[in-house]
């Protein structure tokens, strides 16, 4: 029976069991389609390095004697759309039956649902033998529960899979060195270079020119650092082993103007893409701390561990639990449009100046630039989650929707009441001053809170806990703050929000 298999873009697992053997009445389908580029308008590096890596997908499959149909995104007969790519290929190449590995963004979920039941041959779908979880085991974790607390899923997660345990004691006797990742990076650690591939990608920018798609953002076409290749990947996680596993831990939640990267391993795409699988990124990494425990100490490696097996997971399980209706939530109502300088990175403020323009040039920011500079400033300027949303899904070049909007519509902007974070991840700019060495030559004085020097995050912090606090009445973990406003003269707080107003209302001008 002639069969046809879809390959999507982020299922470049070359290790699924689909791959073991060949079979000449099996037929391979890849494309670099508009609809996969157009449903966000997307970072250049990120289309390039989706594309360069399904390339070196197809060629590798190719060389493994496996049949490939492969559209390019500037190919005159690529219909760009998935249902009609399945349809032409059917009819040409005679397909008698249609598989598909199942999709992790819930649209597509929805659309090859929709083809597969339209279709008059049969189909069938395989899982992407990728995740430590199914789809739904999360939800089974947490049924009956109201509070889906991520450290119960990662303790659960440990014992289950048998990570950095003692028998049924976690390594160390304890679950979570949070605590101890939370230093200031001040030079006092010298970091290597950072891995580069430095490939020319000047033929595949023809092509999405000439395929007129929109994108936004920086790249250097002599230059592309990011791995679109297992073995490339490979070597970025084992680069990542024996050059910054060391400090990863200790330096986490750190951001320095010097260093984009600090300690941070940048293998999300890889893992996203599916070219490596959590778990033998885990057991590398692991592995080599155990082959190290001389100069490596528990407290940076349980911090990795718990990034990819308890929060990767973890924000899987909640999309997959929560959608449809979590794509249209807005619990604070929330309003505002996303001021230019998302897009151009021309702002006063020193923090999101940073977080904003390494996003614009890497297509890259690390977790607390993410959540705490670009995140928090969104959430206290009150944006429509909708807007935040799609900015960091074309971004950021390893957000896929499973991953990213849980990110930024739950953690980041509060958008789902509280369903990922038990309080909204808010602050002044004491906290950006504490984690960075952002503030020490800003534009603004990060220990004012009015004035025309006043750091913004300062009264924009206190006016969002004042609009926003009939929303947080009930929360134990907002009681203290909401205390300290309660306590604040009327007359400050009347300057404050007075100041926060003419922040939101011009934000262009800082």
């Amino acid at each position: 029976m002639k069969t046809l298999r879809l390959i999507l873009g982020d299922q470049l697992n070359l290790q699924h069991s689909w791959f073991e053997k060949t079979n000449e009445n099996v037929i391979y389908v890849m494309a670099e389609m508009r609809q996969e580029t157009d449903y966000v308008k997307h970072h250049i590096q990120k289309v390039v390095a989706f594309f360069l890596a399904m390339r070196d997908f197809s060629a590798t499959l190719l060389t493994q004697n496996h049949q490939v149909v492969y559209f390019e995104i500037a190919d005159q007969n690529n219909p760009q759309n998935l249902e009609k790519i399945i349809a032409f290929c059917i009819k040409k190449y005679q397909i008698e039956h249609f598989e598909y590995q199942l999709p992790d963004e819930f649209r597509l979920d929805e659309q090859l649902q929709s083809i597969g039941d339209n279709l008059k041959i049969t189909t069938k779908a395989y899982d992407s033998e990728h995740f430590y979880t199914t789809r739904y085991e999360l939800s089974d974790f947490f049924e009956g529960k109201k509070l889906y607390l991520m450290e119960n899923f990662y303790r659960m997660m440990r014992k289950k899979h048998h990570l950095l345990m003692d028998g049924a004691t976690p390594l160390g006797k304890q679950w979570n060195f949070d605590h101890d990742n939370r230093k200031k990076y001040s030079n006092q650690v010298s970091i290597p270079e950072e891995k580069n591939f430095h490939k020319n990608v000047s033929e595949l920018l023809i092509d999405i020119k000439n395929a007129g798609l929109e994108t936004f953002g920086n790249i250097k076409e002599n230059d592309f650092s990011w791995p679109t290749s297992r073995k490339e990947c490979l070597e970025v996680l084992h680069y990542f082993c024996q050059n910054l596993l060391q400090h990863f831990g200790d330096y986490e939640d750190a951001m320095h103007t010097d260093e984009k990267f600090l300690f941070h391993s940048r293998l999300s795409f890889a893992m996203n893409s599916k070219m490596l699988s959590p778990k033998e990124v885990l057991e590398t990494v692991i592995a080599y701390y155990h082959q190290n425990e001389t100069t490596i100490t528990l407290s940076q490696v349980e911090g990795f561990v718990r990034q990819i097996l308890g929060w990767r997971e973890y924000i899987r399980g909640i999309y997959w639990k929560e959608m449809p209706q979590y794509a249209q939530m807005n619990h604070l109502e929330n309003h505002n449009n996303l001021p230019d300088f998302f897009w151009s990175g021309k702002t006063k403020m020193n923090c999101m100046q940073h977080a904003i323009n390494q996003s614009l040039d890497e297509a890259y920011a690390h977790h607390i630039q993410r959540l705490m500079i670009i995140g928090n400033f969104s959430l206290l300027t009150q944006m429509h989650p909708d807007q935040v949303d799609n900015w960091y899904l074309g971004v950021y070049i390893d957000a896929i929707e499973w991953v990213e909007m849980p990110n930024t519509r739950g953690m980041s902007q509060y958008a789902d009441g509280g369903i990922i974070a038990t309080k909204p991840y808010v602050s002044s700019g004491s906290y950006i001053n504490k984690m960075s060495n952002y503030c020490g030559k800003c534009h603004y004085n990060v220990k004012e809170k009015f004035g025309d020097n006043a750091c913004p995050f300062n009264s924009l912090y206190w006016n969002f806990l004042d609009e926003k606090r009939h929303y947080f009445k009930n929360n134990q973990r907002m009681a203290m703050m909401l205390n300290l406003l309660n306590k604040m003269q009327p007359e400050e707080l009347y300057k404050i929000k007075v100041k926060a107003n003419a922040i939101i209302a011009n934000l262009d001008d800082y």
